[in-house]
């Protein structure tokens, strides 16, 4: 996402952040970054797909409610966040955004209420939320990963030295120098706080069918990350070999278009014998 960027950091129990419109090399300065301190931290470029380009909609969010502060990052679509957003504000929610990430973060506050944690409450949460996501949940305590039932968006885990790491894509954990772990399952929540890690999951996996959406590995995904074990410049790859196999045409050149486009036109090139040109420059 090129839209907009922001840090949000703990720093013993107190959560700060700087966010803004632009690029990271825009919003975030040497300046910005040494006055980011902290011991945990979540982070969040965005490619507006629900709301607003405008500053509010740019994530993390921070909210502060009767149970302390929770800082928040979401990556997806929820497709009953309407309907969910109605009935929080008939119970007297006003909302700062218009993105579904902010029905999200006041579903776990509600919920944290009555839960015995912040897991609990997001584990609460995830049954009444339907979509895509991928979430980063950070409390004072502890930071939170979640993966939605059916694993539509990508998430996974790392180490930096002592440190844990989540990610979107493994591209990002080799880019800051961390190691990869796993993939985050569908429907897991991961908890890392002082004590280590713990994970749970709350899907009944024999009802909910793994189903990661198809154009991360065909658009979104960089061709250098590696998604539930699967490497994404390998399948496009394949992928363009098939369309060679099952759509063959007479032809000078294969050309891809950037970027995602070239692993495929490699592909279509090999299976057909059609030598690959680069033609277009971005």
């Amino acid at each position: 996402g090129q839209e907009s960027c922001g840090i949000s950091v703990n720093d013993r129990g107190v959560i700060s952040g700087h966010k803004n419109m632009g690029l990271v090399s825009e919003v975030f300065n040497h300046e910005v970054l040494n006055g980011l301190k902290g011991q945990m931290a979540i982070a969040h470029v965005r490619y507006s797909t629900a709301g607003g380009s405008v500053r509010e909609n740019s994530q993390p969010l921070v909210m502060r409610y009767v149970k302390g502060t929770l800082a928040i990052a979401h990556n997806g679509n929820l497709t009953n966040a309407y309907d969910l957003r109605k009935e929080l504000e008939h119970r007297g929610a006003i909302f700062q955004t218009t993105i579904d990430s902010e029905v999200i973060a006041y579903l776990i506050a509600r919920e944290r209420i009555r839960a015995e944690s912040v897991e609990a409450a997001v584990a609460k949460t995830m049954q009444q939320i339907d979509g895509a996501y991928s979430l980063l949940v950070m409390s004072p305590e502890k930071l939170i990963a979640a993966r939605d039932p059916h694993g539509f968006r990508p998430l996974c885990m790392g180490k930096l030295g002592h440190s844990v790491v989540f990610a979107s894509e493994s591209c990002a954990l080799a880019a800051c120098g961390a190691e990869f772990v796993r993939d985050i399952e569908p429907g897991e929540i991961v908890v890392v706080n002082k004590n280590g890690i713990v994970s749970m999951n709350v899907n009944d996996t024999k009802k909910c069918q793994k189903a990661l959406c198809v154009f991360e590995y065909i658009y979104f995904a960089r061709t250098d990350s590696v998604i539930d074990g699967i490497s994404v410049y390998e399948s496009r790859k394949e992928a363009g070999r098939i369309l060679a196999r099952e759509f063959p045409v007479e032809a000078d050149v294969v050309i891809g278009v950037p970027e995602s486009g070239i692993d495929a036109a490699i592909g279509y090139s090999e299976a057909s014998g059609i030598p690959y040109e680069k033609g277009i420059v971005k």
